[in-house]
């Protein structure tokens, strides 16, 4: 700053100094060659200090419209350190820009990669600023909806009336908008800076559907346990007060059907600890295993409870390729055993249940096919579901837990298998599962 006084300084005193020479040569020429000549010769040299402050000054604003373009007034006396000056302010604040502009990006690349959505309004809730996420939740693009009011976008009421409501409610809001029907979105304001509103949004549809799972395996399960409890009470009461009165023949047969409510129980009890241990525990440990030993026993199983039932089915193993996997024989045996009685539950008698195994250098499958019922399309979404019931009476009535293909969903994702249901109603089912060709063990 003091070099730049002492330029202009200097600068004002070399023009007086011009200034005064000019005036001392126009005394003397005015005596040698006449006034005129004089004049001329003083206005000249004015014209020439006044050319040479005009050419400093435009080059000056010349290079101020693009500095960084440009190359700089280089000049002497004042005009040069004021061309230094600004050079270095210039330099001093493209820096600070830069610097500025590199944090701004950081900043808006952690916002993009927040899991939540991030929506910033101005005090008449137009859209400044959005993430790929709020983009995501709310329908929205930032390319094309940026400077436009949210409220005009999103037509809800509910959150018209929650934006209005700023800085007097806690809790997020629950919203489902017509631009994204079939999600639930929490949204909440967070404090930010002045005139401005910063909106949180989050998908909870998931969260909501699992807090609904939650719910109605909780109902289920006091509802499939109560039933058979009080079932058995019941006989047990009835058998004790007509323990004197009743004969043996009815007393057997108050203790059957009591057993028969218990073994129930357990088998639920039982279904519940496996579905639980599918979803805590770590992985099993995983060996090399003879399918063909254990379809048989699944087979055995599935023919014992068709003689139980005195069915009468027609059931049929058919093995191809390798017979070797790998994977959790206690697992494998559970969901692929379930399987195949479900089949017999659902399979009238004298119907046809065929289990099929084949496998090649790319992939193993089993398929289950039978003669029975059949399933609607609408319900096949859903029968790994926990409980998920297409009929409710008679899935009951054949002595299914409802939780036998939600253990099979889970015991085929250990195993990274992939389940196929087809079904048409009244020509029978086939559930057909898919192994990765890693598990296969080449023979």
């Amino acid at each position: 700053m003091k070099s730049m006084v002492m330029s202009v300084i200097v600068e004002v005193l070399v023009t007086c100094l011009l200034v005064v020479v000019a005036g001392f040569l126009g005394y003397v020429g005015a005596s040698w060659f006449g006034v005129g000549s004089a004049m001329t010769g003083m206005l000249l040299m004015f014209a020439l200090i006044l050319l040479r402050h005009a050419t400093c000054l435009w080059q000056l604003i010349y290079w101020s419209q693009a500095p960084h373009e440009r190359e700089p007034l280089t000049a002497t006396g004042a005009w040069g350190e004021l061309s230094d000056l600004l050079y270095q302010q210039m330099r001093k604040a493209s820096k600070e820009t830069k610097l500025a502009n590199t944090e701004l990006e950081r900043l808006r690349l952690a916002a993009e990669a927040l899991p939540e959505g991030v929506v910033i309004l101005d005090d008449d809730w137009v859209i400044e600023w959005m993430n790929w996420e709020a983009e995501a939740c709310l329908g929205l693009s930032a390319s094309t909806d940026t400077g436009s009011r949210l409220t005009h976008l999103l037509r809800e009421p509910a959150l018209l009336d929650y934006l209005n409501a700023k800085g007097t409610h806690e809790k997020p809001l629950s919203l489902t908008t017509q631009r994204n029907p079939g999600r639930t979105l929490q949204v909440k304001t967070v404090p930010f800076a002045a005139e401005r509103t910063l909106i949180m949004v989050r998908d909870i549809t998931q969260l909501e559907k699992l807090a609904t799972m939650r719910r109605d395996f909780v109902a289920n399960v006091s509802h499939e346990l109560k039933t058979p409890l009080t079932v058995t009470l019941g006989f047990i009461e009835t058998a004790a007060d007509a323990l004197h009165d009743a004969s043996s023949e009815e007393l057997a047969s108050y203790l059957r059907m009591a057993t028969e409510q218990a073994l129930r129980m357990q088998s639920l009890i039982e279904d519940l600890l496996m579905l639980s241990s599918l979803e805590t525990d770590a992985l099993p440990q995983e060996e090399a295993m003879d399918i063909g030993s254990l379809l048989t026993q699944v087979k055995q199983e599935a023919q014992a409870l068709s003689d139980a039932r005195a069915s009468q089915h027609q059931i049929s193993l058919q093995v191809n390729g390798s017979t070797h996997i790998v994977g959790s024989a206690r697992e494998l045996q559970s969901a692929l055993s379930n399987l195949a009685t479900n089949a017999v539950r659902y399979t009238p008698t004298g119907g046809v249940i065929s289990l099929r195994w084949e496998a090649d250098a790319h992939s193993a499958h089993f398929s289950v096919a039978d003669t029975g019922i059949g399933i609607a399309a609408e319900h096949l979404p859903r029968l790994t579901e926990r409980f998920y019931r297409v009929d409710h009476g008679r899935s009951r009535d054949m002595g299914g837990t409802g939780l036998g293909l939600a253990i099979v969903k889970h015991v085929l994702e250990r195993h990274q298998a992939q389940l196929e249901i087809k079904s048409e109603l009244g020509k029978g089912s086939t559930f057909s599962v898919a192994f990765p060709a890693r598990r296969v063990v080449a023979e």
